[in-house]
């Protein structure tokens, strides 16, 4: 609607500067995590059945690797410290610090004020795939889950098993309390196994079809207690749509797996962040 300025090109040429440089950032100890991980056992495992979503525990210390047993299948992923549910996961600022994808060395960072890493990604079988010539990368921290509200607003229609829906019941039926109380703690996720990205022209956000296949798996190292809300979602490889009936869709897995004592030696679990709170608002 307006024309551009003289200078226009000039203003566009402004070289871009890094919001949160993370070259400060402690580096996790991706050695010792892999040591510890062959010698730990499997604990525990839990199956989401497709369009559904389960819960599951992780002591500090442990990893827990979720997998796509089947086939393609993207998965929505809350994070919470289970004694605490408003410390959760906090997928903007992990965005901010890492970019709008995570993989391999790459940690879940959790809400203000605590500030602290959660979880650690020390192995993923897509890390090959790199960037895309539209521009999809895998593991999103950009996305919000599909909700039924949006699903509403756009369609005119209710859909109750979108991934905010099927987190919401699952944390819940887990915690023994209503779905009005536990609604509001459900947070922004990493969309484990989605390809998505921006489009070039109108920058908007897009999907395409997950390159995962059956045995493909994202692993993580719990800096810190955790439970783990997982929904399988139901567009299935998101190659089309993520609220559907139509979709095929596969059942995602989560092994939980504890080290060999002392394994861990000189590791120790975060602390919450150490900004002084004199300061703090309020």
């Amino acid at each position: 609607m307006h024309k551009p300025p003289k200078d226009a090109d000039s203003r566009r040429a402004v070289t871009p500067v890094i919001c949160y440089p993370n070259d400060t950032l402690y580096h996790p100890p991706l050695d010792q995590y892999r040591a510890a991980r062959a010698t730990a056992q499997e604990t525990a495992r839990v199956v989401v059945p497709p369009r559904t979503a389960q819960c599951f525990h992780l002591n500090a210390g442990s990893f827990f690797r979720i997998t796509c047993p089947e086939g393609p299948q993207v998965g929505d992923l809350n994070l919470f410290s289970p004694r605490n549910l408003d410390e959760h996961f906090f997928s903007g600022k992990t965005r901010a610090l890492y970019g709008s994808h995570i993989s391999t060395g790459d940690r879940l960072w959790s809400s203000l004020p605590w500030l602290r890493p959660m979880a650690t990604v020390i192995e993923d079988t897509l890390d090959w795939y790199g960037v895309d010539s539209f521009g999809g990368r895998v593991h999103d921290v950009i996305g919000t889950r599909c909700d039924p509200y949006t699903h509403h607003l756009l369609s005119g229609e209710d859909y109750h098993q979108t991934c905010h829906s099927n987190l919401t019941r699952a944390l819940a039926e887990h915690l023994g309390k209503p779905l009005s109380e536990v609604e509001p703690h459900i947070h922004d996720v990493l969309n484990v196994f989605m390809c998505t990205g921006f489009t070039h022209d109108t920058g908007q956000y897009f999907m395409k079809a997950s390159p995962a296949r059956a045995g493909d798996y994202i692993e993580f190292f719990a800096e810190i207690d955790l439970l783990g809300v997982l929904s399988a979602c139901p567009g299935g490889d998101c190659g089309a749509e993520h609220s559907s009936d139509a979709a095929q869709c596969h059942p995602l897995e989560v092994t939980i797996h504890a080290p060999a004592a002392g394994a861990l030696d000189g590791w120790y679990s975060p602390s919450s962040n150490r900004y002084s709170r004199r300061h703090a608002p309020g």
